[in-house]
């Protein structure tokens, strides 16, 4: 529609990253696809693991599978669309989806923030207050804390979505992002954005840095209670049940934080670094994830050690 001589866009096309020859589509298409289908097989393997066993349903891992489902969530609010970009050339999202999407990858990203400063304290109240954590994680603040995550994490994405949404977007409808997001789309509006982009960079900066000095604080407690403990193997056995915890937080937050506060001193990326930045802190952990759940936490490592070993007990020997 138009009004005047102003057109107004009825659709946004998804450009990705802008230096990218087109003779490179096919492989990145094909990168992105298998990341996607790792990512969903690999925490669907590890959803099935906890559902299957009763030793696994922890409130911990009660708090992981929030993680996992938020994290497959993300994924496949994001990566189609990138990746029907590349490998059919069709980068077009309607006005409404676009901002659908915008409303999902920010929610997503906020409960996932939320999930891991949860986990966080859920190690906290377990290492430093051992004989009251079955009376701290209750099923009922379990619950809470469960549906709380979802729920905090909905509050900023519908304010943005809301005020982002009327924006008149009468300029360029290139989105020069893998996905829409906050930012890259109401650069697109034909009015200052500062009004707009002001509060949603003190909500990211609140959703990251708030859930992160939760965890500071709880792992500092933890290493000061751990250092508490007589004998070297009673403390590397501590410290091993937080090590997924601590590389999973790692690979969330310092990245983000990185890429937030490289923009505010003024260190400059070119603008297809810059996204292979942002899809690789936004991406990886969702894949790697259920490979540090296997590998770095005792419990399952051994719980699928004893899986392995039945079904190879269990192969019969045919005679030669």
């Amino acid at each position: 529609m138009s009004v005047g001589n102003v057109s107004f866009i009825k659709d946004f096309v998804i450009v990705g990253f802008p230096g990218l020859q087109p003779h490179y589509y096919g492989l990145v298409s094909a990168l992105l696809f298998f990341v996607y289908v790792f990512t969903l097989v690999g925490n669907a393997l590890f959803f099935m693991l906890f559902v299957t066993t009763k030793s696994l349903q922890k409130p911990v891992y009660y708090f992981i599978i929030n993680l996992v489902v938020c994290d497959v969530l993300f994924s496949t609010t994001t990566l189609p669309k990138i990746i029907s970009r590349y490998w059919f050339q069709d980068g077009t999202i309607s006005f409404l989806g676009c901002f659908v999407q915008m409303f999902f990858v920010h929610y997503f990203g906020s409960v996932c923030s939320v999930i891991l400063a949860v986990i966080a304290i859920d190690r906290y109240a377990a290492i430093c207050y051992p004989l009251q954590y079955h009376s701290i994680m209750t099923n009922q603040n379990v619950l809470i804390l469960f549906f709380g995550s979802w729920i905090l994490g909905l509050l900023g994405p519908v304010a943005m979505v809301i005020r982002a949404y009327p924006l008149p977007y009468c300029a360029e409808n290139r989105i020069i992002h893998c996905y829409c997001d906050h930012v890259s789309v109401t650069t697109l509006a034909c009015i200052d954005r500062s009004l707009y982009s002001i509060p949603a960079l003190i909500y990211a900066f609140a959703i990251l840095l708030v859930p992160f000095a939760v965890i500071i604080f709880s792992y500092c407690s933890i290493f000061l209670a751990v250092m508490q403990i007589s004998g070297t193997q009673g403390k590397m056995k501590t410290f091993s049940t937080c090590s997924p915890q601590l590389i999973i937080i790692a690979l969330f937050f310092l990245p983000r934080l990185f890429n937030y506060l490289s923009g505010n001193i003024g260190i400059k990326f070119s603008t297809d670094l810059r996204l292979v930045i942002i899809m690789m802190y936004s991406l990886l952990p969702p894949m790697i994830n259920p490979l540090i759940y296997c590998l770095r936490t005792e419990e399952v490592k051994k719980l699928l050690s004893r899986q392995f070993q039945k079904k190879h007990i269990g192969i019969p020997l045919r005679s030669i």
